[in-house]
């Protein structure tokens, strides 16, 4: 038989490859073949010494299985970093979703069940021939199986396998989507008996299922998100994802598969799959696009089945460091001089999500030394920090903040993070803490640096107590960060500088915002990443004289401002008119007070 001919007959099939060996053509390259492909990616640090060698038996063992391949399946890399080293170390081109033209070049001769097996799809067609893009670019076989095939010149590529996935569904099926495409295998017939445990179990244990829910994590992980959220209603699933603190939606998997998924994430969990009426908390410990992370996973009951939050956690990814934050100038100054007082109470107030704990935890970071003894008490325990001791509250066995803070003074410490100043009884203990020689550090609930003080006096706690320990008062919001590849600097309208006047930073000149216009490093959205806005309250005496008499927050507020502090408000503008980020971002969390 003709050799093209039978190539053809064959190429549809995944035993094509060995036919082809029969006619002669060389098999798949040596393992050999990714050792520059394992180098790149431990330079770069975007994989572990230990996982590539775990990675390397198991593909020695698999026979057939290809180390990049098996390192995206095992979770210890993602597809985009593997597609970013194949292509550096091959030296071909790396292209991306929009390149690829919207029909496939090839003919009939080549079957979709071929390029799917292999991971390979038509970019274009030249005069010289046709351009594919190949998850791996080592894989000569299929280069030589394609060319005699169609009887073309083949350029190669290197591709992300997601995206070729995708194109392929676009070039040859019904332009389905990844999650779409999994939908339809889902072996759901009928209505489900969310009363039947097994059946529940069974489904949550099958491969769509566990696919969609992979999906729906490796996309929060590529979009850098804080949060998922799952949310059935009556008629459709959604799913968002908080990203830089907004929710955006992305595609969900189909309404029919809503209880088969959310059990898959209760059993991942460790939570009750057959318990619907009460809340659940839970945690799960998962490598997913070779980032270690820790995922809490909160469930309520609604209408239509219960919601889902799942809060991400990368161990990795937390930033240490006041300047990344975003203190800067004379607050940066005046809040590590307060720090650096060997006794007292340090205050960081916000509303949730406003970055609180991690300031908390960069400044344990900056007073850890071996001369210091720190104990925190936290619900829960976001990040553990080498060096020191971190309790998890347990209030179940009575495990309170206020318990553990009186065994905790017992311990000879120097430095206590309480994770949040609850109650009354929790303030005194740590007033009291602060009063015997303690440097003590905790969050509030409040608008504002001086709302932070009459809280406290409404929670009960004796002004002249307060007035003794409480050192410094830090409010802050969470702003989102302009992308500086793409933002677009515009000279602000006169009305808008005098309605904001902000001449008082800007005395002289053309007054320069930015706006946001999105771009491949910020996908799309034109901000990546946030930034605090902060105003430091430092107690002095003629604020101690205010507290004393009771005063409202709003006089406090004034007297501060006074004596220097400036408002979160002033700090946003002053970011905003320095490039970093927006005046509508700042209008957003804060307000001209």
């Amino acid at each position: 038989m003709n050799t093209i001919a039978t190539l053809k007959s064959v190429a549809d099939t995944a035993e094509a490859e060995s036919e082809i060996t029969e006619a002669g053509l060389p098999a798949r390259p040596a393992k050999s073949g990714y050792d520059a492909f394992a180098d790149v990616l431990l330079k770069r640090g975007d994989l572990r010494e230990n996982d590539l060698k775990r990675a390397t038996r198991l593909a020695e063992q698999a026979g057939d299985e290809k180390l990049p391949a098996l390192l995206v399946k095992l979770g210890l890399l993602s597809e985009k970093d593997a597609a970013s080293a194949l292509s550096e170390v091959s030296g071909l081109p790396l292209v991306t979703e929009k390149d690829y033209s919207d029909s496939s070049p090839f003919g009939e001769e080549i079957s979709l069940k071929f390029l799917r097996e292999y991971h390979v799809a038509g970019v274009a067609r030249e005069a010289e021939g046709i351009v594919i893009a190949m998850a791996d670019p080592y894989d000569d076989y299929v280069v030589q199986a394609l060319s005699l095939a169609s009887n073309e010149n083949i350029r190669k590529t290197v591709g992300i396998a997601s995206e070729i996935d995708q194109v392929l569904e676009r070039q040859f099926g019904s332009g389905k989507s990844l999650m779409g495409q999994i939908g339809a295998h889902l072996g759901v017939d009928g209505d489900i008996d969310e009363y039947d445990i097994q059946q529940l179990k069974d489904l949550a244990s099958e491969a769509p299922v566990i696919r969609m829910v992979n999906l729906i994590l490796q996309n929060a992980v590529e979009s850098r998100a804080s949060d998922v959220h799952i949310e059935p209603f009556e008629q459709q699933l959604k799913v968002r994802l908080r990203v830089d603190g907004v929710l955006r939606e992305i595609e969900a998997p189909p309404q029919r598969s809503t209880a088969a998924v959310i059990s898959r994430i209760k059993i991942m969990a460790n939570l009750n799959i057959a318990e619907r009426r009460l809340p659940q908390d839970g945690r799960i410990n998962l490598q997913v696009l070779g980032k270690e992370l820790d995922l809490r996973v909160s469930t309520v009951p609604t209408m239509h089945g219960e919601s889902v939050v799942i809060r991400l956690l990368d161990k990795k990814s937390i930033v240490l460091d006041f300047e990344s934050l975003g203190f800067q100038g004379e607050v940066l100054q005046r809040f590590l001089e307060i720090l650096q007082l060997p006794h007292g109470i340090i205050l960081i107030t916000g509303p949730t999500g406003s970055g609180k704990t991690t300031n908390l935890y960069t400044a344990l970071h900056r007073l850890n030394t071996p001369e210091r003894k720190i104990i925190t008490v936290e619900d829960p325990v976001e990040y553990q920090l080498a060096g020191i001791n971190q309790i998890q509250t347990k209030t179940q066995i009575g495990l309170t903040f206020a318990n553990a803070l009186r065994s905790i003074v017992r311990q000879d410490p120097d430095v206590i993070m309480i994770g949040e100043m609850r109650d009354l009884e929790t303030a005194r203990i740590a007033v009291q803490s602060a009063l015997t020689g303690h440097l003590v550090l905790s969050t509030l609930h409040t608008n504002d640096a001086a709302g932070g003080i009459t809280r406290l006096l409404d929670m009960g706690l004796d002004d002249y107590l307060l007035t003794s320990t409480v050192n410094g008062i830090l409010a802050q919001r969470l702003v989102r960060r302009l992308c500086v590849h793409c933002r677009k600097p515009y000279e602000a309208l006169p009305e808008v500088v005098q309605e904001m006047k902000l001449r008082r930073f800007v005395p002289e000149g053309p007054v320069i915002l930015h706006e946001p216009v999105g771009c491949a490093e910020c996908s799309g959205i034109g901000y990546l990443g946030r930034m605090a806005i902060l105003e430091f309250l430092v107690m002095s005496d003629p604020l101690r004289r205010l507290v004393l008499a009771h005063s409202e927050s709003s006089q406090i507020q004034a007297k501060a401002v006074e004596e220097g502090m400036e408002t979160m408000y002033e700090d946003g503008l002053r970011k905003a008119l320095s490039g970093l980020t927006t005046i509508e971002e700042v209008l957003r969390v804060s307000t001209d007070s």
